[in-house]
C-alpha cells in the first residue's frame, strides 16, 4: 500500500521530521526544499527515501542540526563557507546570494563548503544558481567508499556526483546531474532489498569480478561509468570537493555504518560563471539554437527533460511513498 502526498505536504513532513530529530527550523527549511524538489523530479532516493538517514544522523550527532554556517571571502573571486558539520543545504543557503553577487562582479567565482554533510541531489545547487542567470558546476564527495581505483578491488572513492546547469530563455534550466558510477549506489541497494538481480556492468564483487548479485555488488565496489575514464572522474571530483576544500576524502570519512556519531566531514565545490562577462550577451538565445539542432533528430531529448515532466505530474498528482516509510517519517515528527 502507498500514501500519496502533495509537494507541499512533502515539504511539511520533511520539516517536521527534521525538527523532531534535533534540527533547527533555519537548517530544516533548505534541506526540506531539496527533498521536495527531489521528490518532484522523481528522485525518491534523494527525497523522502533519504530523509530517515538525515533524521538518524541528526539524532546521533553525525550531522549538527543546529550548526550555524560561517563564510568569508578568501580571494577576489572566492568564498569559503564552513558548515561546522551541519547540512550542506543550510551552508549553501547562507552563501547563495553572496556568491551570485560576487560572480556578477568578477565574471567567474567559486565557492568551497568544508566540514559538511552529504549533498544528496547535487543538481539542486546548480539549478538554484542557474535561476539567477549563472552557468554553474558542482562537485561533491560521498558518505562511503563505493568505487575502487581502476585496476584495484577496494572501494576508495565515493560515487562522487558532479552537476552542471545553464539558464534558458523560457522554462526551467537545463541540468546535467550524474554520479561517477554507472548507477547510484542507492539503486543497487534498492535491487538488493527487493531481491532483484542487477544488470552486468553495474558493480563488482569483493574479488573485483563483475556481478549481477546486488548484495555482492554492495559488498564489493560500484562500476565507474566509462571504466578507467569514470574512475579518473571520481578521482577528479574527490580532489575538487575534498582536497581543495580541506575536507575529508571519502575513504577517511566517517562511514554510514559508523554509529559512533562522528561527522563525515565532507566537502562540496562550486564554480559559477556569468556568461555576459565573456561576450555571451546572446548566450541564452545561442543555447536554444544548439538545443533545437539536437532535438531536430528523432529520439533525442535534453538532459533533465524527464525530470521536468515528472515535476508537472507531481505538481498535478502528488507523489507516492510506501505506508511503512510514511509511518516511519511520522515517528520522527
Amino acid at each position: 500500500m502507498s500514501v500519496t502526498l502533495s509537494l507541499d505536504a512533502v515539504y511539511d513532513l520533511a520539516v517536521r521530521a527534521l525538527i523532531g530529530s534535533n534540527t533547527s527550523r533555519t537548517n530544516a527549511y533548505p534541506v526540506a526544499n531539496s527533498i521536495r524538489d527531489a521528490e518532484a523530479d522523481g528522485f525518491h532516493g534523494g527525497g523522502l527515501g533519504h530523509l530517515p538517514q538525515y533524521c538518524e544522523d541528526a539524532r546521533s550527532g553525525r550531522v549538527d542540526g543546529h550548526a550555524s554556517p560561517t563564510w568569508d571571502k578568501t580571494a577576489d573571486a572566492a568564498i569559503r563557507i564552513d558548515a561546522h558539520h551541519g547540512f550542506s543545504h543550510a551552508a549553501f543557503a547562507v552563501a547563495h546570494q553572496p556568491l551570485v553577487e560576487l560572480t556578477r562582479q568578477t565574471g567567474i567565482a567559486a565557492l568551497s563548503i568544508c566540514h559538511s554533510y552529504d549533498a544528496a541531489i547535487l543538481g539542486y545547487f546548480v539549478e538554484t544558481l542557474a535561476r539567477d542567470g549563472l552557468v554553474s558546476l558542482a562537485f561533491a564527495n560521498s558518505l562511503s567508499p563505493s568505487i575502487a581505483p581502476w585496476g584495484g578491488k577496494e572501494p576508495l572513492f565515493g560515487t562522487n556526483p558532479m552537476a552542471f546547469a545553464v539558464p534558458r530563455q523560457n522554462g526551467d534550466p537545463m541540468v546535467v546531474d550524474q554520479s561517477s558510477s554507472v548507477v547510484a549506489r542507492m539503486v543497487v541497494r534498492q535491487h538488493a532489498e527487493q531481491d532483484k538481480p542487477i544488470p552486468e556492468g553495474w558493480a563488482f564483487d569483493k574479488d573485483g569480478r563483475p556481478t549481477t548479485d546486488a548484495w555482492a555488488g554492495l559488498e564489493g565496489s560500484m562500476a565507474p561509468f566509462g571504466d578507467y575514464k569514470g574512475a579518473a572522474l571520481a578521482l577528479m571530483v574527490e580532489i575538487l570537493s575534498a582536497g581543495v576544500t580541506g575536507s575529508s576524502f571519502t575513504f577517511e570519512a566517517s562511514h554510514t555504518a559508523n554509529h559512533r556519531g562522528d561527522p563525515p566531514n565532507l566537502g562540496q565545490f562550486l564554480i559559477t560563471i556569468d556568461p555576459s562577462a565573456f561576450g555571451g550577451t546572446d548566450f541564452a538565445a545561442r543555447l536554444e539554437t544548439l538545443f533545437s539542432a539536437m532535438l531536430s533528430q528523432e529520439g533525442v531529448r535534453l538532459p533533465g527533460d524527464r525530470r521536468i515532466a515528472n515535476r508537472v505530474q507531481a505538481q498535478n498528482e502528488g507523489v507516492s511513498i510506501s505506508e511503512d516509510l510514511h509511518r516511519r517519517l511520522l515517528d520522527y515528527c
